[in-house]
């Protein structure tokens, strides 16, 4: 769980970031889950995009994907959303 601190510092963070993935009409599969993980694991925070033919908003695709990677959620602005997870071998981010 992040603290209100800690979020502002990753959210100023993620200002500059482009997004990375896209959740599309297919929602959230496997293949999906399989990447955030990979991408959080490399990258510790991530900027995603919910595309209008995405049959979930995107704060449901932020809860959704925070619960199945063990990843805490900064925010959710408008189609976008930001993940953070601190990675178990290249620890890149010091909150």
């Amino acid at each position: 769980m992040l603290t209100s601190k800690q979020r502002a510092a990753l959210r100023s963070m993620s200002n500059e970031m482009d997004t990375i993935m896209q959740v599309g009409k297919g929602g959230i599969g496997e293949e999906l889950i399989i990447s955030v993980n990979n991408a959080l694991e490399a990258r510790e925070l991530i900027k995603m995009s919910v595309l209008d033919t995405a049959p979930v908003t995107s704060r449901e695709a932020a809860d959704q994907l925070a619960e199945e990677t063990g990843a805490d959620v900064v925010s959710v602005v408008g189609r976008k959303f930001v993940l953070y997870r601190e990675s178990k071998k290249k620890k890149r981010i010091i909150l």
